[in-house]
């Protein structure tokens, strides 16, 4: 991640410079952009460190949830300095369209910059494979606890995106000769901006409000606990996720009334171990057993 933030901050400073010398604010955009995402990678990059601090006993379940506010920090930026940015400069130029100077430059660098976009695309695409499955990037992003694989596919798919805006807007300015053009590419690459920051700033929301396990992840929890000996039902259960590899399981559990409580200590005891095999991910969990009053109904009527 690091490298990758180095790689888009110097994208910044050479956009930046294309501005300079052709006056075209898609370039603007697209640099101020950059930057937006460089600031974001430094916001991801602190909130995995601020995550890995051991439990205080002010925060007894830890900061594995920082990640998220982290993420959250990066939908803002993202909408504010981005994507509302490109919308106001985008209508500044259509409202003053000026010629543009130099286009073969601005050119230039978002062919180029294309390129190293679709590289990282492709690379951050692959590493997320496993962890997609089959699923598209916007069903990725709308289950994936880990905030930062999917907010790296959106930025470098809207990085994409935009650049395409960006070079539509600047060629048909030369073509045509007018600068309309050139804001209405802006325009649309904050739009594109916009659109990002509010499903990434929902998901991360949803995150932050609390999730629980999946509908899969729930059966293999329920699966693993009704598997041994003692549990004859799970009354219920409740599932959080404390951070993205964190998650705590609350359950409520039958046992047959005529169970000792050194009895009911092993079943729990050897319930925690198969759930934490079956599910890694598992690192609090709370067991409340109850006596099985259908069992207990049923020996009373006999």
């Amino acid at each position: 991640m690091i490298a990758a933030m180095l790689a888009n901050l110097g994208i910044a400073v050479t956009k930046f410079i294309a501005y300079l010398l052709s006056q075209s604010t898609s370039m603007l955009a697209e640099s101020v952009h950059s930057l937006a995402d460089t600031g974001n990678q430094i916001l991801l990059l602190i909130g995995g460190r601020g995550a890995r601090r051991a439990p205080t006993p002010e925060h007894p379940f830890g900061f594995g949830r920082e990640r998220y506010v982290s993420a959250f920090v990066v939908s803002i930026v993202l909408f504010s300095l981005g994507g509302l940015f490109a919308v106001y400069e985008g209508i500044g130029k259509i409202a003053k369209p000026h010629p543009m100077e130099s286009w073969w430059l601005p050119v230039a660098v978002l062919l180029v910059s294309m390129v190293m976009e679709a590289l990282s695309l492709r690379t951050a695409l692959k590493e997320s494979r496993p962890a997609r499955g089959g699923a598209g990037i916007i069903a990725f992003v709308r289950r994936a606890k880990a905030p930062e694989l999917p907010v790296v596919l959106l930025e470098d798919t809207a990085a994409l995106c935009g650049l395409a805006f960006a070079l539509l807007g600047v060629v048909l300015t030369v073509v045509t000769g007018n600068g309309v053009w050139d804001g209405l590419g802006t325009v649309a690459i904050g739009v594109l901006l916009i659109a990002v920051a509010l499903l990434l700033g929902a998901e991360t929301r949803s995150l932050l409000i609390g999730e629980g396990a999946s509908t899969a992840g729930l059966e293999r929890i329920r699966q693993a606990a009704l598997d041994g000996e003692g549990v004859d039902r799970i009354i219920h259960m409740r599932t959080l996720y404390l951070g993205p590899d964190e998650l705590l399981v609350a359950m409520k559990i039958a046992v047959a009334p005529q169970r000792t409580a050194c009895d009911v200590a092993g079943i729990i005891d050897a319930l925690e171990q198969r759930v934490r095999e079956a599910a890694p991910i598992v690192t609090l969990m709370f067991v409340e057993p109850d006596i099985d009053r259908a069992a207990e109904d049923e020996s009373a009527a006999h």
